[in-house]
């Protein structure tokens, strides 16, 4: 049973997928596939022990046993009392189910959770009587299941972890608004940063970057500071196995550098130092209590990585100038750094006066921030291309690691306008008319010919009618011309509508006078009435309305003397 291979899912923030699917190929997973929020992938038992051990950027681990398709909440209820729930529990046992649902039908998470308990709950009473039946826990049950709807699909997994993963265990007090673990990890891991230089958090609150990034240089499990997962609580939970990972430390090794860390706060840096000594990596980080401002030298070659306030839940005095002050000590402190920094708000980005490389959304909480980095290179741009330098293949190399950030947002867009699409679809009775539609209610659209049917009617009108209609000097020119004098052979449509269509620069050329004004009858009138053109060249050179129209100005011709009269 130890090496029967099935499937599992791993939960995460958004923007950290790419991240969770690297760290779950290293462990050796297989089938990895990213998706929004989750990563799927396959494995055995050791593989789900080894993915709540080893993930950094993993909030839960899931493992599905059971999928279906239900329309209403009867539906579910059936399918969910189908299921052998003797496999997974006992009567004595008890049991807790967090739902999360994208679904028309199922709107209302918490009904759908005692929908799927009353359905476990009977099946134990149809099979032990009324009175025997396992009990429901919020906190620290035996048992916890996930329920997952999306549409009508259906999925019941089994939650391993227990407790979110992003609670290590490690912090024993924290700030106002700490950052969560699992997304100070993914932010180290997305800045490429293994341990292979100094890193730097001098807005380091109650010690979060500095913590994971000890953890992350010194390859330690961040499961190793847990006291129980709820997968200890199955009936195929093997102790040696698991004994056996977590007592691993063979892939471990040292680090060589420093990481240091600062806040304004002292209360915050003594914070912290309870929390870096109680993760045991106090040999591998430099704290002191100093505000941004007293930062005048930094290790050479390092990375920065921090969180500084928002302006929401944390603020400062002045939060412009705090931002012009990052600014300030990145160009002039910082020199030679990647700097990496996640924030809210645009306008204090641009307070920081640098041009990002790189801006990745990221979501932290409920706020949907974003991650930038900032190449800080010495001396001038010139001089940083002619060094090799080049911010495009830095954005190319980040993109390798953490995907193509344009596919992602179209892949949202496009995900967002289908589920638009299919709200749609289920609120016709509630949609408005369109603006053109000014119909009463009841009353029919009016007829409308389609193109192609006037084109055919067009063609069936009587010969006479076209020529009434194109003739000049017909009634659509505004003069009475008896139709008798209309002569056909004189009367070429084409040209006439080839010189009606040119437009205003090309009308022109053809001899329009400028001064006059340009009424629409007057050009159509003063093209069809104009006398058609010699063919004869010898003939068109003589004719002075020719060359004008030709060159754009009245030609000069040579005065002619009188001629003498023979006779005299």
């Amino acid at each position: 049973m130890a090496n029967e291979r099935f499937e599992m899912v791993a939960k995460t923030f958004q923007g950290l997928e790419d991240v969770l699917a690297e760290e779950l190929r290293a462990l050796g997973a297989e089938n990895v596939e990213p998706g929004k929020r989750m990563v799927s992938f396959e494995g055995d038992l050791e593989m789900l022990y080894r993915a709540n051990l080893s993930c950094r950027t993993a909030l839960r681990i899931l493992k599905p046993i059971y999928k279906f398709i239900a329309r209403d909440t009867d539906e579910l209820y059936e399918y969910a009392k189908e299921f052998d729930w003797g496999k997974l529990m006992s009567p004595s046992s008890t049991f807790a189910i967090d739902t999360v649902a994208y679904s028309d039908e199922f709107t209302h998470s918490r009904f759908v959770t005692y929908r799927v308990k009353d359905a476990i709950v009977d099946w134990f009473k149809d099979r032990y009587g009324d009175d025997v039946r396992p009990g429901v826990r919020l906190q620290d049950a035996d048992v916890m299941i996930n329920v997952h709807i999306a549409g009508d699909r259906v999925t019941l997994s089994l939650d391993s972890s227990g407790e979110s993963l992003h609670k290590r265990g490690y912090r024993v007090a924290q700030t106002e608004a700490p950052i969560n673990e699992v997304l100070a990890a993914g932010i180290i891991l997305k800045s490429g940063w293994r341990g292979d230089g100094p890193l730097v958090d001098p807005m380091c609150g109650s010690g979060t970057f500095l913590i994971e990034a000890a953890l992350i240089a010194a390859n330690i499990n961040p499961g190793v500071y847990r006291k129980h997962f709820s997968f200890e609580n199955w009936r195929d939970f093997d102790p040696e196995l698991f004994d056996r990972l977590y007592n691993d430390d063979s892939n471990e090794k040292e680090f060589n550098f420093k990481i240091y860390g600062g806040d304004i706060s002292p209360k915050a840096v003594e914070i912290a130092e309870r929390n870096i000594k109680s993760a045991g990596v106090g040999r591998m980080i430099e704290l002191e209590s100093k505000p941004l401002s007293a930062w005048t030298e930094a290790p050479e070659n390092g990375v920065l990585v921090t969180n500084p306030p928002y302006g929401e839940r944390i603020s400062s005095d002045d939060m412009e100038g705090l931002y012009e002050l990052i600014g300030s000590k990145l160009k002039n402190v910082f020199k030679g750094y990647h700097a990496w920094i996640i924030g809210y708000r645009e306008e204090y980005f641009h307070r920081i006066g640098l041009a990002p490389s790189v801006k990745m959304p990221i979501l932290n909480g409920a706020l949907e921030c974003e991650l930038r980095e900032y190449i800080i290179f010495e001396g001038d741009y010139k001089h940083f291309r002619s060094q090799g330098g080049r911010l495009r293949d830095i954005e190319e190399k980040t993109e390798q690691r953490v995907g193509s950030l344009k596919d992602r947002r179209r892949k949202d867009f496009k995900r967002e306008r289908e589920a638009f699409r299919r709200e749609s679809r289920h609120s016709d009775d509630d949609r408005r008319p369109a603006p053109r539609d000014r119909r009463k209610p009841g009353e029919e659209r009016p007829f409308r010919e389609k193109r192609s049917e006037r084109r055919e009617n067009r063609a069936k009108e009587p010969r006479n009618k076209l020529e009434e209609r194109y003739r000049p000097g017909g009634k659509r020119f505004g003069a009475d011309r008896d139709r008798k004098d209309f002569d056909r052979k004189d009367f070429d449509r084409k040209d006439f509508r080839k010189d009606y269509d040119r437009k205003d620069s090309d009308r022109k050329e053809r001899g329009f006078d400028k001064g006059e004004k340009r009424g629409f009858d007057r050009d159509r009138r003063q093209v069809a009435d104009r006398p058609r053109p010699s063919e004869n060249p010898l003939a068109l050179r003589r004719n002075p309305d020719a060359l004008k129209s030709i060159t754009g100005k009245q030609p000069t011709l040579p005065v002619m003397r009188p001629r003498k009269n023979k006779e005299e």
